[in-house]
């Protein structure tokens, strides 16, 4: 009798396989929608459960959802004591571990005693057509599974629940993380994304930064004024962001600014390499993908790219190298040899146009060691709001160097360094690196007097390049 139910329901089982196998292959979609949909209504007259998605990415821009980024932080607690496959973490300089939900798991909750439950899903998908460059083939998303009896309080105040609660974890476990945008060409390959990162440890802040005290308060204060006007940006109907221009010789601090800016805001930084980028249109989703409470900054702007629209011919290879390669290996070298087709007007609506608009508390920050290099129209107001200058290093700024290097407030050989530093330029890293010691038998005072001799060698030198300046403008007029 046992062996004759076996057999029976081995025979069910395989006549459900091949009928479904039928209906998927050879029934067509027109008469398959329909008999899914009605079967789905036939279902839900014994299934009381409801169950809602929630997709990884919200768009075709594949934007992180910001809910999915919520629901995952609110689960690592419940998944940490209920959960059976879990992955782990590192956050707040790896000092301590976060346990996830692992792909293909569910754990339970409860809220105002009702029990639901959450899985995480991951769909694999086929790929059937060749491609060069293979769509990303996984998508994630969680499930939230509960009785029909209790939909108005789930979709109320539990996912408001949920929400809020997974941002404040969020908020509690971040690290600020620097970003650096991938080759157009990786963005579509096997887990492809746009932005790469490593956790942002600059240890730079206002404090030890070497500028004059005044000007690094006016800085603060316009910062703290950006982060709390929300409400004054919608007022004057302008986009939540703010540019900032960082100009001034090689040396002179303008990196360590952004670091310190980074510190001050909790602000992320994308570092964003123009010369990677194929056109336009990838910049503007590179914008897209880039969330709020982030600094994007180019540096070197006037060097990253030719925005005038010339471009230089690039020399290609013999036709027979050409024939000789393997197709596939010569479409990806054409697609990575081509340059930039990112133009100035790109950049400025990239900047300040209608996509500047998507997302807010945002600020752009341009670097240049040649201003007078710069398109006006791309530094002006509205674009890049304030100008800062970054320059040669002034007395109070040494004072805040020997401070940070040294531990000296004051010395008598400073009076003799703040008239050197009045006569000679010589730019804040020059300056730290005579400060530094270099072994550690070296005192504060052996340190003051190699700047001091660096700052009257660098007098001289500047003297006697005037001198022959001055001798070859001369002999030129005498010429004429």
């Amino acid at each position: 009798m046992m062996g004759e139910m076996w057999a029976q329901t081995g025979s069910v089982i395989a006549s459900v396989m091949f009928v479904a196998a039928i209906f998927q292959q050879y029934l067509p979609p027109q008469l398959r929608y329909h008999v899914e949909r009605y079967t789905k209504k036939l279902v839900s007259f014994v299934y009381p459960y409801i169950q809602i998605s929630f997709d990884e990415f919200t768009n075709d821009f594949r934007k992180r959802s910001e809910i999915y980024s919520a629901i995952q932080s609110y689960l690592s607690a419940k998944s940490s004591t209920r959960a059976k496959r879990l992955k782990a973490h590192d956050v707040k300089d790896s000092k301590s571990v976060v346990l996830g939900m692992d792909d293909n798991e569910e754990v339970t909750d409860e809220f105002q005693g009702i029990n639901l439950s959450w899985a995480s899903m991951k769909r694999t998908k086929n790929q059937t057509s060749f491609s060069f460059y293979p769509q990303a083939d996984e998508k994630k998303h969680y499930t939230l599974t509960f009785h029909r009896r209790h939909r108005d309080i789930i979709t109320g105040s539990y996912l408001d629940y949920v929400i809020k609660e997974g941002k404040a974890i969020l908020v509690s476990n971040r690290q600020r993380k620097l970003y650096i945008n991938n080759p157009t060409q990786n963005w579509y390959s096997y887990k492809g994304t746009k932005w790469s990162h490593v956790v942002f440890e600059h240890p730079a802040s206002f404090e030890t930064l070497a500028m004059d005290p005044k000007k690094k308060k006016e800085i603060v204060n316009d910062l703290i004024k950006f982060s709390k006007g929300k409400e004054y940006y919608e007022k004057i109907g302008k986009p939540w962001k703010r540019g900032y221009l960082l100009y001034g010789p090689p040396g002179t601090g303008k990196s360590t600014m952004i670091a310190a800016m980074s510190n001050f805001m909790d602000y992320d930084v994308y570092d964003l390499e123009l010369t990677t980028v194929k056109d336009n249109t990838e910049l503007r989703k590179l914008l897209i993908d880039t969330p709020s409470k982030s600094i994007l900054v180019i540096e070197d702007i006037d060097c990253s790219l030719d925005l005038t629209g010339q471009r230089k011919k690039k020399k290609k290879k013999d036709e027979e190298d050409k024939e000789e390669k393997d197709p596939v290996q010569k479409k990806k070298e054409d697609e990575e040899n081509t340059p930039s087709k990112v133009t100035l007007s790109g950049l400025l609506n990239f900047i300040d146009g209608i996509w500047s608009a998507c997302g807010g508390e945002r600020l752009i920050v341009f670097t240049t060691n040649y201003v007078d290099k710069l398109d006006p129209a791309l530094i002006r107001r509205g674009r890049m709001d304030k100008h800062i200058e970054l320059s040669y290093c002034c007395f109070e700024a040494f004072k805040v160097l020997a401070r940070n290097y040294l531990d000296l407030d004051s010395h008598e050989l400073f009076e003799t360094i703040a008239r050197l530093l009045g006569e000679t330029n010589m730019t804040p890293a020059d300056v730290a690196e005579n400060l530094m010691p270099k072994s550690v038998i070296q005192d504060a005072e052996s340190c003051l007097k190699s700047l001091i001799e660096a700052l009257e060698a660098a007098k001289e030198e500047a003297r006697m390049k005037a001198e022959e300046e001055a001798k070859s403008k001369a002999e030129e007029a005498a010429k004429l």
